[in-house]
């Protein structure tokens, strides 16, 4: 019983060497099994993609074949949209021979070793006792892993090792690393700077008493102030940057978009102001905190930090530990901010549901160390008429134990990179024998998989319907209308010009695609509801689509519900 309460006393954890290492060493090793787990999702079929790197990473196999994409609205958006130390990592994994949708797949473990290591400092330099850091990043990677924020390995997941990085170096007042960290997040995640300045103008606050003050050792404002400098420059080419598809939607063109609403591809004007202010997934304060239920442990921190004599572990908590407030304060204040400006900074919840991962994961493993240990200090207290304390102890400890490191195996599936799995590959392979420039034009979901299975570029597509910069979506949407009003129209030479304009090659057809029930009941479709009730008013009328005449004539392909006909043969058919 006493050797299993030094795991949670600093004084004899933290001299021991011993002990430092087996906890970081089995962090490390928790993180490298999670990405193991991701890994074998990633490579566990021929045609597997991570679904956000279908918009951020199929355009980089232009690395590998510049010939590829030639002349793509999508792949050109998507390029432009990416920070430039994302783009130059993916630019050298090619270099050395790794196709970017494979160096997509690595990266992951990658970065959670990285962040795995460094937030385990983070919490040692808070609380310095090693099964706290362990019990921080276990709980940071199974909430991550349940998530494909960092799965992604898109910009954003390069937040969690830099962010952690740049609280890392803070802590330890090393200025030139701290600095480092935040130009490379400028260079992959810009959005994490404002966090990382948010957190620095903090830093000269200090409370005193209970009453606010500043700091009067002049090194800290100088500290500061050279993170802030780093900052502002590294932040100042995105604000003088134009985008050639710009500009940025405003508010009130947003809310004119069915994109943005209840059942929006982008949702999220939502009626409900619980969810649109808590917990949505891009205007909520609070999304994605509650996996694993026990990071909610990190709530009870303010609360038994009231009652000290209580939980005697919590006097141990350095004054590094204002850093958790510091970063609340900075995330709250930017995702108000976010909101105020809303869409010129990116979406609110970027600015919290990130960093508060680092903050609940810290606060919970503190939070549980510290009940632990007052759990232990009454087990062993004399006097007590309790019978088998010590033994409830050791039990709820175990129970608590194994509920931890065997949650993987409790959920229905874990981890949750969001991977999805090309199921036609006849499809992919057949569109790989055309040429290079080849456009395809289809409303079926599984168009959305075809520039990164098969390397081809589509006219359109739901997954790359993002509405955020006015001037690729306005051309994207049109895009899409004259797709579905000629999908649809009972006039061939409607269908012909629709062809001729946007210079299609191939037209994938689902099976039932040409029906009325399709166009009701496909939801990304109905969401463009002035053509769509167009059509299904012309359909309810009896005009037939004249696609569905030819069919058969100019199927080139077919497999499974999919029909894939030759644009060339529809345009040799008589009106």
């Amino acid at each position: 019983m006493a050797r299993l309460h030094h795991l949670f006393m600093s004084e004899t954890a933290h001299k021991s060497g011993s002990q430092l290492k087996f906890w970081f060493g089995f962090s490390l090793a928790f993180a490298a099994i999670y990405g193991i787990l991701g890994l074998q999702q990633a490579f566990g079929s021929e045609y597997v993609v991570q679904d956000d790197a279908r918009q951020h990473v199929f355009w980089m196999q232009r690395f590998m074949d510049a010939g590829l994409f030639p002349g793509d609205l999508i792949a050109d958006y998507f390029q432009s949209a990416v920070p430039v130390g994302y783009t130059s990592l993916y630019r050298l994994g090619a270099l050395l021979g790794i196709d970017p949708m494979i160096f997509n797949k690595l990266l992951p473990i990658a970065l959670s070793l990285i962040t795995t290591g460094f937030v385990f400092g983070i919490s040692l330099q808070i609380l310095p006792i090693p099964v706290t850091g362990f019990l921080t990043t276990l709980l940071l990677n199974q909430n991550v892993w349940m998530k494909d924020d960092l799965s992604s390995a898109t910009p954003r997941a390069f937040l969690y090792p830099l962010f952690a990085a740049f609280l890392y170096f803070l802590l330890r007042r090393s200025l030139l690393p701290m600095l480092g960290a935040i130009a490379l997040q400028g260079l992959f995640y810009p959005q994490c700077v404002l966090i990382s300045a948010g957190i620095l103008c903090l830093q000269p606050l200090q409370w005193n008493q209970g009453k606010p003050g500043f700091s009067k050792v002049r090194s800290d404002y100088g500290f500061c102030l050279a993170g802030l400098a780093v900052a502002v420059l590294v932040l100042l080419p995105f604000a003088l940057q134009s985008s050639e598809f710009g500009p940025t939607i405003t508010p009130a063109e947003a809310r004119e978009l069915a994109d943005f609403g209840e059942d929006g591809r982008s949702r999220f004007f939502i009626k409900d102001p619980f969810e649109f202010w808590l917990v949505a997934e891009r205007s909520g304060i609070f999304p994605a905190l509650w996996v694993p239920r026990l990071m909610l442990s990190g709530l009870l921190l303010p609360l038994i930090w009231r009652f000290p004599n209580r939980f005697p572990l919590l006097r141990q908590v350095t004054s590094q530990g204002k850093l958790l407030p510091q970063i609340i304060l900075a995330s709250v204040g930017l995702f108000f901010i976010a909101h105020l400006l809303l869409f010129k900074l990116q979406l609110p919840s970027r600015y919290t549901q990130h960093s508060f991962r680092f903050v609940m994961a810290i606060a919970a493993a503190i939070a549980i160390t510290a009940i632990l240990d007052a759990l232990f200090q009454w087990a062993n207290r004399p006097g007590d008429r309790v019978a088998n304390k010590k033994l409830l102890a050791v039990g709820l400890t175990a129970l608590l134990s194994g509920g931890l490191i065997f949650y993987p195996s409790l959920v229905e599936e874990f981890p949750q990179p969001n991977y999805k799995v090309g199921e036609i590959p006849a499809l992919y392979e057949f569109f790989q024998q055309q040429p290079k420039d080849t456009l395809i034009a289809s409303l079926s979901n599984e168009i959305n998989n075809i520039p990164s299975f098969a390397q081809r570029s589509i006219l359109v597509g739901r997954e790359y319907a993002i509405p955020y910069q006015l001037g690729y979506y306005r051309k994207f949407r049109e895009r899409v209308v004259d797709l579905i009003r000629a999908q649809y129209s009972s006039d061939l030479s409607a269908v012909k010009a629709f062809i001729q304009q946007y210079g299609i090659d191939f037209w994938v057809l689902e099976q039932d695609s040409l029906t009325t029930e399709y166009v009701v009941d496909e939801r990304w479709v109905r969401q463009h509801e002035e053509v769509a009730a167009e059509v299904v008013t012309a359909m309810q009328q009896g005009n037939v689509p004249a696609l569905s005449r030819a069919l058969e004539q100019c199927s080139a392909f077919e497999v499974e519900n999919l029909i894939v006909l030759q644009a060339d043969c529809l345009l040799g058919l008589s009106d």
